[in-house]
């Protein structure tokens, strides 16, 4: 791509000769006659590419003031200055041409090269220029709009005066959610300044029980962070396989949210994260990072990038989109299905003895993706609006790991026939869940099920505020409703189920303790009723492994059984103590604990089942801030969190990270060990560079304690 300049203000030099461009005109099939009158040709001493007005006009004014950036269909100017003496400018005598490129390749065929006059005016539908003439300043502004429709990215300009060419520098084209004629279009103001603008927000992780939102910094407007993002989609495939028709259908948001898919994952490419939801030994932990800034720059530096999960990868593609000036959210499913073989349902296997039999299908506790808004006019019209994408990598799309973009209106609806890969995520929302048990005989039998427990609490961050928004809702009608069913039954050609509901007799359930505070000692219940009219036998297990939040089990954190006859009418009760002791070295940073009771009844082959996934509470960091926070002037804050557990912790430290309040890079504080339940403490001193609202992100690590976070909403005053 060509370079951008660091200036605004530019002295005009000759770009080539008279034979030269001859030449090149005889080669582009123009006119090589002399012009007949070279008496208007403007002398243009410099020009100025009015960043600072252009920048606060086209809402990218956060990109800082180095280079021109614009939003496509909407006007910006440029003035030139003209040299002292020099003709005066004259509407339809003086002929004035701009040409504008894009890519290695500019073609007028690819709408990469596009050529127009100035006229008296601009439109809105097309690339076009006018021009003022102001004889007392000798300035000519010229104003220039380009089209809704034309490719992102970074363009060069030129004028041509009946054959004499200046260049006038170059800009950076982005996507433009305040035109209404352009595919990214949002009506709402508030929107736009969330989904376009907005450089920090909440990532919800967790289980639906216990939904915990993670501050994140997408600082899309970082310095060199749209340069990284311009980057990434030339690194991409297509653009190396065909770099002209790539540049070309860059026009397109469904196109570029796309290859941002694919790019995002370093699957089938040197793309931005490498995913690791194993044990991890070298690289950073995804849970440790706190914002894209780092993870964007690394890759730019050195290639893929270690490590990312779900939410790491979600939050990267935002910060691109955004940057590009896509309208992007991240989003939260809970209870997300993983359907490896496409018939809607997770069949949970299991063999007499009430062991998991490993299988292809899996439930995630959370999973995070991304919506972008725009048109879809390879669907039509009703499906506008919100398009779910999936930078993770989980399955391949058209031979390549990535996923969408699919209409939120077509994944509600059960439209599982259109594009992209609307049966993929239809089935993370909506598969139904069924416990099989394989029989000695080669027989299954179905002992448990769920028509609701798959995509609960779909969430994403509120506009304007912290809180969390359930939007559930837009993916799918309400569970149990006869609209929900009827979706689901459109997929008749997957191999469903039909029983659904509790197994008659017995009901099984678990009881949680009130206080689970990592590092505590507590106690759980599982709770067996019998509803017969006879008494029941059984054997009544009730056991707690790790697992992390892709639902990947981990070691037993402990186990309880019993042989039990509960009368008609009445319930068993069966306790298991979970002790720091077996399950501190269990756990991965998650803090998740996944508890599973079983009764077998092998006489009658009754079988029940429930299951929770907890999630250990953290401690709180408490956040002070030491006076108030000024532009340019030094301000402390203390940071102090208590060590909950029985035993001390090593290599303990605070990291603290905010947009235009660390200089966009993490400052760390390390402590050393802290004892068993005694403060961690440290003070941190930043210099805010920009007024205004912004967010201070915390982390704290150690060995023994990972990834707590939290977060202080800062106001820099001027």
């Amino acid at each position: 791509m060509l370079q951008i300049s660091p200036r605004s203000c530019y002295t005009v030099r000759s770009l080539t000769n008279k034979q030269q461009q001859l030449k090149c005109d005889f080669a582009e099939g123009r006119d090589t006659k002399p012009a007949a009158d070279m008496s208007q040709v403007l002398d243009i001493e410099r020009y100025d590419l009015d960043i600072k007005s252009n920048s606060r006009s086209h809402h990218t004014q956060l990109c800082g003031e180095e280079r021109l950036i614009v939003r496509r269909g909407q006007p910006f100017n440029i003035i030139l200055h003209l040299t002292a003496g020099s003709k005066d400018f004259k509407p339809g005598e003086t002929g004035l041409t701009l040409i504008i490129e894009t890519g290695p390749l500019p073609r007028k065929e690819s709408d990469t090269k596009v050529t127009f006059s100035i006229t008296d005016s601009t439109v809105d539908t097309d690339w076009s220029a006018s021009a003022t003439y102001d004889p007392s300043g000798n300035t000519l502004s010229l104003s220039i709009s380009s089209s809704p429709d034309a490719p992102i990215g970074v363009y060069s300009l030129t004028l041509d005066q009946n054959g004499k060419k200046t260049s006038l520098g170059q800009f950076t084209l982005l996507f433009n959610a305040w035109c209404p004629r352009d595919a990214v279009y949002m009506h709402s103001e508030t929107k736009r300044q969330e989904y376009v603008l907005a450089q920090h927000g909440q990532i919800y992780r967790g289980t639906h029980k216990r939904i915990k939102g993670t501050p994140w910094n997408f600082g899309q407007f970082e310095a060199g962070i749209l340069d990284i993002c311009l980057k990434i989609l030339d690194e991409n495939p297509k653009f190396v396989s065909d770099a002209d028709k790539d540049c070309s259908a860059r026009r397109n948001p469904i196109y570029v949210t796309r290859v941002l898919s694919a790019m995002i994952n370093s699957n089938d490419d040197r793309g931005v994260l490498v995913g690791n939801w194993g044990k991890i030994e070298d690289g950073t932990h995804p849970g440790e990072w706190i914002g894209s800034g780092d993870i964007l720059h690394q890759w730019a530096e050195s290639g893929p990038v270690c490590y990312g999960q779900c939410w790491v990868f979600a939050a990267v593609a935002c910060t691109v989109s955004r940057a590009l000036g896509i309208p992007c959210r991240v989003v939260t499913n809970f209870g997300s299905a993983h359907d490896t073989d496409a018939n809607l349902v997770i069949e949970n296997l299991y063999d007499e003895d009430g062991k998991r039999i490993s299988g292809g299908d899996s439930i995630w506790n959370f999973h995070v993706w991304v919506d972008s808004w725009m048109t879809r006019p390879d669907l039509g019209q009703k499906f506008d609006g919100w398009q779910t994408s999936d930078p993770t990598p989980q399955e391949t799309s058209e031979g390549v790991f990535c996923c969408g973009p699919a209409s939120l209106k077509a994944i509600k609806e059960g439209e599982l026939t259109l594009k992209y890969d609307v049966p993929f995520i239809f089935a993370e929302v909506n598969a139904d869940v069924v416990d099989l048990v394989l029989l000695s005989t080669g027989q299954f039998v179905k002992f448990s099920g769920s028509t609701k427990s798959v995509g609960c609490f779909i969430s994403t961050k509120t506009v304007g505020s912290d809180d969390r928004r359930d939007i559930t809702h837009q993916y799918k009608y309400a569970e149990g409703s006869k609209e929900e069913r009827q979706v689901y039954e459109k997929a008749q050609h997957h191999n469903k189920l039909q029983q659904r509901g509790e197994k008659p007799g017995l009901h099984l359930k678990i009881k949680l303790a009130d206080n689970m505070m990592v590092g505590s000692d507590f106690e759980v219940y599982a709770i067996l009723t019998n509803n017969c009219m006879e008494a029941r036998t059984c054997n009544f297990l009730f056991f707690a492994r790790a697992v992390s939040y892709k639902g990947k089990q981990g070691d037993s954190c402990g186990v309880a059984s019993d042989k039990v006859e509960v009368p008609s009418g009445e319930e068993r009760r069966l306790s298991l103590k979970l002790e720091y002791e077996s399950y501190g070295t269990a756990i991965t940073s998650d803090r998740l604990i996944q508890l599973s009771a079983i009764t077998i009844d092998k006489e009658t082959i009754d079988f029940n089942k429930a299951e929770k996934t907890i999630v250990l509470d953290e401690p709180d960091i408490k956040i002070e801030l030491l006076g108030e926070a000024n532009i340019n002037q030094s301000v402390m804050t203390k940071l102090t969190l208590l060590n909950p557990l029985p035993e001390q912790l090593q290599d303990c430290s605070f990291t603290v990270e905010g947009v235009s309040l660390t200089d966009s890079k993490p400052i760390t504080a390390k402590i050393g060990a802290v004892g068993p339940k005694q403060e961690a403490k440290t003070t941190i001193e930043f210099i805010p560079t920009s007024a205004g609202p912004s967010v201070l992100l915390v982390n704290f690590d150690s060995d023994k304690l990972k990834n707590i976070k939290s977060f202080l909403n800062v106001v820099v005053k001027e």
